[in-house]
């Protein structure tokens, strides 16, 4: 996840800002750099690499600006250059950005045709030229700010210095993290309170749509139609060993509202936005020669492959093998020497998986893995190994590590059709925008929870809840019964919407919960006639879908929106809302949210 710190000191800031990235680099990045204003001039050193190259640069060519911002970048649009390193600057504004700018093609040209003259393959740098556009045209960098604002798309956290003020810092969060951090004489700026741990432990966290101007004397909140609004300001824990909880209540919320910055990140380690194509990771196989996939893994990370099973046949034509870790290592499947095995963990050290890995492995099958840690057993016996960039995940239930195995799961699949021949350069152009665009359908999502928190109170009454879904909505209706179970205690099952009849309906009467996740896809209908034979039932039904639900042709009693989306996306998003419900209905019921009983964040042992 890229990293951004901004500084207003009482001294030269360039080291400040260098030791706060180094805090952030957890995250991961491939270069790095800071910006400094400096007797009213703006001072820019970047660098490839880590952060020691940066460290290099400036003690041979040092900053000694007193106000500052600081950057580490997971390249997105354009390689990891120092070219494209941020902070990009033009002679008036100089800027970080974290997040995706899903229109900056459209803001280029327009700017291009004016006579912008632009130094990076990025989408950061229209940010810059827009500012300076509207400051060129009398605006202070306040109001220059606020109308750069109205015109970007997407999931975004920004810290802005200006050429000729030294005492101030614009900031603005939009799906993507911000923390203000107060000092006496002194502000701070900082993905999250971590990096701001060795200044201050006042801290403020933005909400999204906020969007701040600092001095050394305080800071002015306002929110995205530019009114004036109060943050509390609450003492922060973050040491150096200590992830910070934010302003949230639990990891898990904390960790909910986290994805749609490291959706984007893990996008980024694979796509070249500027390009919209795929990059396609070592491999140790090729996907034109296969005749099969197996893909084995536990719990979620088991439902994300059967997400990705969706994608590699409708996709890519190719069959796929979904296993349950505990269960294929013991059943006579018969691989064929030669073939391909995929695995998905979190930690990289679920015992099943390993197990099943190595089993894999006799066989003769070539093993590629997903994992969330580069260093785990199940990374180092893999052939190769897509990594997620989900970052540390505290909460047991997962949350963002799930729509990260997604999200680079999508990318494989994209590769995957791609050699195969099923995609080709318009499709997966298609395919590579609508993946751009998940981070800020995220943070739409989470941008209202009153919903979620008036079902809860209804939910936390009742003793069994049923979760439908079909194609590839039925593997998010299996997790959002898994969390449920997972964190409430309340016993849930998701099925496939089309098994209705063979079954779970004579479970159904009016104090039955069924939970529809409904995406406005080519199965909408029949998952609307299911819908009807629940509500002949009395079935309470609550509805998670882009369509109206006036629109369904029965009773619904909740109604969860979310943004119209292209079907290959739906379950990133669709996971957000089923992951909402269990959490505020266990907060109802009390329970322990982040360590729930009898479970473990990592299974080492079968």
């Amino acid at each position: 996840m890229c990293g951004i710190v901004g500084v207003l000191g009482k001294g030269p800031v360039a080291g400040q800002l260098v030791d706060a990235l180094k805090r952030l680099e957890y995250r991961g990045y491939d270069s790095a750099g800071v910006a400094t204003v400096e007797n009213g001039h703006l001072g820019r050193r970047r660098s490839e690499g880590k952060l020691r190259n940066l460290e290099a640069r400036l003690k041979t060519s040092p900053l000694l600006g007193e106000t500052g911002i600081g950057h580490t970048r997971w390249a997105t649009h354009g390689k990891p250059t120092e070219a494209n390193a941020h902070p990009h600057m033009t002679d008036d504004v100089s800027v970080v950005h974290n997040g995706i700018i899903e229109n900056y093609r459209e803001l280029k040209e327009e700017l291009t045709a004016e006579g912008a003259a632009f130094t990076s393959d990025t989408d950061t740098e229209v940010i810059a030229h827009l500012i300076t556009r509207e400051l060129r045209a009398g605006n202070d960098p306040v109001r220059a700010v606020y109308h750069t604002l109205q015109r970007l798309e997407g999931a975004f956290a920004l810290a802005m210095i200006f050429r000729g003020y030294n005492d101030l810092m614009i900031v603005a969060r939009q799906g993507s993290p911000l923390a203000i951090g107060y000092g006496k004489g002194e502000m701070f700026v900082g993905s999250d309170a971590l990096a701001l741990a060795p200044f201050t432990d006042e801290v403020c966290y933005l909400e999204d749509g906020d969007w701040a101007v600092l001095t050394r004397e305080g800071v002015a909140i306002r929110d995205r139609s530019g009114n004036a609004v109060q943050r509390p300001v609450a003492r922060s824990l973050a040491t150096a060993l200590l992830v910070d909880k934010g302003n949230h209540r639990h990891f898990m919320a904390k960790e909910i509202h986290e994805q749609p910055e490291v959706v984007g990140h893990t996008l980024a380690s694979t796509v070249d936005l500027s390009l919209a194509r795929v990059e396609p990771p070592k491999l140790p196989f090729d996907f034109a020669k296969l005749n099969r996939l197996a893909i084995s893994a536990c719990g979620t990370a088991f439902y994300a492959g059967l997400v990705a099973k969706y994608w590699f046949e409708r996709w890519a034509h190719l069959p796929v093998d979904v296993d349950i870790a505990s269960e294929m290592r013991y059943r006579q499947g018969g691989l064929e020497r030669g073939g391909a095995a995929l695995f998905i963990s979190q930690s990289g050290e679920t015992a099943d998986t390993l197990a099943t890995l190595r089993h894999c492995r006799e066989l003769g099958q070539s093993v590629l893995s997903i994992v969330n840690v580069r260093e785990s057993s199940i990374a180092r016996e893999s052939d190769a190994i897509i990594p997620t960039l989900a970052g540390p995940e505290i909460g047991v239930a997962s949350t963002k590590a799930f729509t990260c195995q997604l999200t680079a799961l999508a990318c494989l699949a994209i590769v995957a059709g791609k050699a195969r021949g099923v995609i080709d350069e318009a499709l997966e152009a298609e395919l590579v925008q609508a993946l751009a665009e998940v981070p800020r359908h995220m943070a739409t999502v989470l941008r209202d929870e009153k919903p979620y928190e008036t079902l809860a109170h209804r939910l936390q009454r009742a003793r069994d809840v049923l979760y439908l879904g079909r194609g590839q909505s039925y593997p998010i209706a299996l997790e959002g019964a898994l969390k449920l179970k997972e964190i409430s205690y309340i016993h849930a099952e998701g099925y496939a919407a089309g098994e209705l009849k063979h079954g779970p309906i004579a479970l159904i009467d009016e104090n039955m919960p069924v939970i529809v996740i409904a995406p406005r896809d080519d199965l909408f209908e029949k998952t609307m006639s299911n819908m009807q034979e629940v509500a002949a039932r009395g079935g309470q039904i609550v509805l998670i879908s882009d369509a109206d639900a006036a629109s369904v042709g029965c009773a619904v009693h909740s109604h969860l929106a979310v943004p119209p989306l292209h079907r290959f996306v739906t379950p990133l998003v669709y996971a957000l809302p089923v992951q909402l419900i269990a959490y505020h209905t266990a907060v109802f019921m009390g329970t322990d949210v982040d360590q729930p009983r009898n479970l473990a964040k990592s299974v080492t042992v079968e």
